[in-house]
């Protein structure tokens, strides 16, 4: 009787171990796929709902900054749980990808976005983008006065009269494009110009509200905050007036927020399927109609129309791929910004 039990044991145990890899793989495959989000929670959610409904695919997102996830998944590396990223701005999207964990886009996904919105090697693509503005408020400076280059805020006589928000992902973004643009040397030089001149907030809209309320006249950040706040009441808002640098100027940077897959998925086609729903047709008109008003970047896609076309901005054209967010870092710490 003992024999017979203790031969049925490696065959029992085999039985078990077999079970519960299964049901580690079901309840894998039930949880579908997990997305580490650093992109505005609303507009990802309704891109979520839409992607599942037609494709039955679960998601599960993990919402956190475009700095603190992008570091996440290089530490990661290819134990990470996380299936896709998104982004806001690409510095950390290139972080990623020098850190060689994306996994190359379908070739379909790729020619549904417009070229200037996607790096050229494919391994990630733009999914939105947003553009840097100046916003001011019209009782503190006339339109005569306004500057003609995000470079004349390192002039003498904007002193105390420039807002940013110099730690957050956005800022840094814009600054990397200016490195992209004008060389390290001159970016350094603008940001030490900065640390005299301007006044630190933290977070955009916390620079919009202080424009609004007078408390300073200007700011340099995204297009988007002071529609999303005229979407609800104004009341952070109804007091600026929005700039728009043009004419190719590191100020006129349109920043491309980033949609990419794990090389480490076990989840691949679904993954895929997400980026290429996302920016596809459907994807993309939720941006048109979404209160996020960020910018559609598909092929023929239109963004809402209370926006600025994107052709009429004349940003300047920087190489998503080539954004360096490390070294923006050290230029700002240097400068002491950070």
């Amino acid at each position: 009787m003992k024999l017979r039990i203790s031969s049925l044991g490696p065959v029992a145990l085999l039985a078990s171990s077999m079970m519960l890899a299964f049901g580690a793989q079901a309840a894998s495959a039930d949880q579908g796929i997990v997305i580490y989000n650093a992109q505005h929670e609303n507009l990802v959610k309704s891109w979520v709902d839409g992607f599942t409904k037609d494709t039955g695919i679960k998601v599960t997102l993990r919402n956190g900054g475009d700095s603190e996830l992008g570091n996440q998944l290089v530490q990661e590396g290819s134990a990470s749980p996380a299936d896709v990223f998104l982004t806001e701005n690409s510095p950390a999207m290139v972080l990623v990808d020098n850190a060689k964990l994306f996994a190359p886009l379908d070739t379909a996904t790729l020619a549904q976005v417009e070229p200037q919105y996607r790096p050229s090697h494919g391994r990630w693509t733009g999914i939105a983008a947003r553009s840097t503005v100046f916003v001011y408020n019209p009782a503190k400076l006339t339109d005569a006065q306004l500057p003609k280059s995000l470079l004349d805020l390192a002039k003498p006589e904007w002193k105390g009269r420039w807002a940013a928000s110099p730690s957050g992902a956005d800022f840094q973004a814009i600054v990397s494009a200016l490195l992209a643009l004008k060389g390290e040397k001159a970016t350094l030089e603008w940001l030490k110009a900065m640390k005299t001149n301007f006044t630190a907030y933290k977070g955009n809209s916390t620079v919009m509200k202080a424009v609004n309320a007078g408390q300073i006249d200007s700011g340099v950040i995204y297009h988007y905050y002071p529609f999303v706040d005229g979407a609800k009441t104004g009341e952070n808002s109804n007091n600026i007036k929005l700039y728009y640098f043009k004419h190719q100027d590191p100020g006129a940077f349109v920043s491309i927020s980033g949609g990419g897959v794990l090389a480490s998925s076990k989840h691949q086609q679904q993954a895929q399927a997400f980026i290429k729903w996302i920016t596809g047709t459907q994807g993309q008109e939720i941006l048109r109609t979404n209160n996020a008003f960020e910018y559609a970047v598909g092929v023929g896609a239109a963004s809402n129309p209370k926006l600025v076309p994107l052709k009429d901005l004349d940003a300047p054209k920087v190489d998503a791929a080539q954004l360096n967010s490390k070294k923006v870092v050290e230029l700002m710490t240097e400068a002491g910004l950070l």
